[in-house]
C-alpha cells in the first residue's frame, strides 16, 4: 500500500474511519501505518475503537491494557506502547478494555493531551476510529487531529451513507484528506466511475485491493 499526503510536513495525526462496518478501516490502518515505518517513519496506531476494537486481532497482539486504561488514569502511556511485530518503526496502542463512556473519553483533555505529547514522539499517528453511522467518536475526534481518510469499500458501501458521512465530517470542520477504495477488483470500471464521482469535493482518488477477514467487524 503507498499513499501520499502531497508534501505537507503538518499532516501527521491521522483519523481511518468509514461510513458503515465492514469496509476496512482497520486493515487499512495497519497497512497505512505499516507502510509509513517502511520509508523510515515511526508510525503509532491507536485503536481508538474502543466498542469493537479490531486492530490486536490484525496484529496478534494483547487487547488491554490499552488506550481506555490510559484516558480513566489507570496507567501510563509510555508502558501501553507495543511494538506491532510487523516493522520496528511501527508501533501500537491497543484499545484496552471496553469503557462505558468511549464518546466521553475520546472528547476529554486527557485524549487531546495525550495525542498532543505522542506527536512529539513520532513522525505520524494514526488513528482507528469507529464508522460515522454507529457512533459520533469519528467526528469528536475528527475536530482535533490533522486530517481524517475515509474507506470505501467496492460492491458495498452505499452512497447515501457516505454521502452522509461526509456532511457530518464537512460540518464538523474536518479536514478529509482523501479516500482509500477498499476490495477493488482491477476490472470493475463502473465502480470506479461511481466513485470518481466523489472528485466534486477535491478529495484524492486512491485504489487499493487489501481484502479483510475482519470485515463484519471491521
Amino acid at each position: 500500500m503507498t499513499f501520499s499526503f502531497a508534501g505537507d510536513e503538518q499532516t501527521r495525526v491521522i483519523g481511518i474511519t468509514s461510513s458503515l462496518r465492514g469496509e476496512g478501516k482497520s486493515t487499512t490502518s495497519v497497512n497505512l501505518a505499516n507502510s509509513l515505518a517502511e520509508t523510515g517513519k515511526f508510525t503509532l496506531l491507536i485503536d481508538a475503537d474502543m466498542r469493537l476494537a479490531n486492530i490486536h486481532k490484525l496484529l496478534n497482539i494483547q487487547l488491554k491494557p490499552g488506550l481506555s486504561n490510559i484516558l480513566v488514569g489507570a496507567k501510563d502511556n509510555e508502558s501501553l506502547i507495543r511494538q506491532s511485530g510487523i516493522h520496528p518503526k511501527f508501533h501500537v496502542m491497543t484499545a484496552g478494555d471496553i469503557p462505558p463512556n468511549p464518546s466521553e473519553l475520546l472528547s476529554s483533555d486527557r485524549m487531546k493531551h495525550l495525542v498532543k505529547n505522542l506527536s512529539a514522539k513520532y513522525d505520524y499517528i494514526i488513528i482507528d476510529l469507529p464508522p460515522i453511522d454507529a457512533v459520533a467518536d469519528a467526528l469528536i475526534v475528527s475536530e482535533y487531529v490533522d486530517g481524517m481518510i475515509i474507506v470505501v469499500r467496492e460492491n458495498y458501501t452505499d452512497k447515501r451513507a457516505l454521502d452522509n458521512a461526509i456532511r457530518q465530517l464537512q460540518f464538523h470542520k474536518a479536514n478529509i484528506l482523501g479516500f482509500v477504495l477498499n476490495c477493488v477488483e482491477a476490472q470493475n470500471k463502473y465502480y470506479r466511475k461511481k466513485y470518481s464521482y466523489y472528485n466534486k469535493y477535491g478529495y484524492t482518488k486512491r485504489s487499493g485491493t487489501e481484502s479483510d477477514e475482519a470485515d463484519a467487524q471491521d
